[in-house]
């Protein structure tokens, strides 16, 4: 694949057999050409887990400090629909909602669900589970206080994350443009969030092998072990 002149001039940029401080990799991404929009700054961790096993399955969510900077459009499932509505979602329903959904509209980022409501929303679980979009309890999105949830999940603040089958995950931990300090505090939450959800059964094996921090066109810039070897 033919690479741009500043995806050239990104990698040009990054030293991939070094290892950066936060603050030196933040700066490094700072001087990468900008796309035509504000590009999503990830953080991505490869973590030494077993993916196969249920009990070191990684997912959790963060609140950032700083928020993501990203819009974030939520639907509920629900029968107190005015409720909802006047809360801030986007969409709000049941029956209704379950049937548009069934017939593939998943143009939303994240579902809310009240308890009485998940045994419906059951029925549109291999459209939503696949996507990330399944409400969950542990998530915060299966809950009886709708506007506490959409005060939390609209504020920008409130990340989902989910490992992979490979033992990777990506944390969405801002926008580029933020300033240093913003993201760096983002990160440093969100390593944080990370590395609390070890694994008890992980029998001396090293939890989090890597890190690094791209923008959505950027190459990425491989974080010092020093920020997360104490997980």
């Amino acid at each position: 694949m033919k690479i741009s002149k500043k995806q050239e001039q990104a990698r040009g940029l990054v030293d991939r057999m070094k290892t950066y401080s936060l603050e030196d990799a933040i700066a490094t991404l700072a001087k990468m050409p900008k796309a035509k929009f504000d590009e999503t700054v990830e953080l991505s961790v490869h973590l030494g887990v077993d993916p196969r096993q249920t009990t070191q399955m990684v997912r959790g969510i963060v609140e950032l400090p700083n928020g993501s900077g990203k819009k974030v459009r939520v639907i509920v499932f629900t029968e107190n629909v005015e409720e909802a509505k006047a809360a801030g979602a986007d969409e709000a329903g049941l029956d209704d909602l379950i049937a548009k959904v069934k017939d593939g509209w998943v143009d939303f980022d994240v579902a809310v669900a009240t308890t009485a409501a998940m045994k419906e929303v059951r029925q549109v679980a291999r459209v939503l589970g696949p996507r990330g979009l399944m409400p969950n309890p542990k998530s915060g999105t299966v809950t009886d206080d709708i506007p506490a949830a959409l005060k939390a999940i609209k504020s920008g603040g409130r990340v989902e994350f989910k490992m992979d089958k490979t033992a990777n995950l990506g944390v969405v931990v801002g926008k580029r443009s933020f300033n240093g300090e913003q993201l760096a505090e983002n990160i440093r939450t969100a390593i944080d969030a990370v590395g609390k959800l070890r694994p008890d059964n992980l029998k001396g094996r090293k939890y989090i092998k890597s890190m690094a921090i791209s923008g959505t066109m950027t190459p990425g810039v491989k974080l010092d072990a020093s920020l997360f070897s104490h997980f």
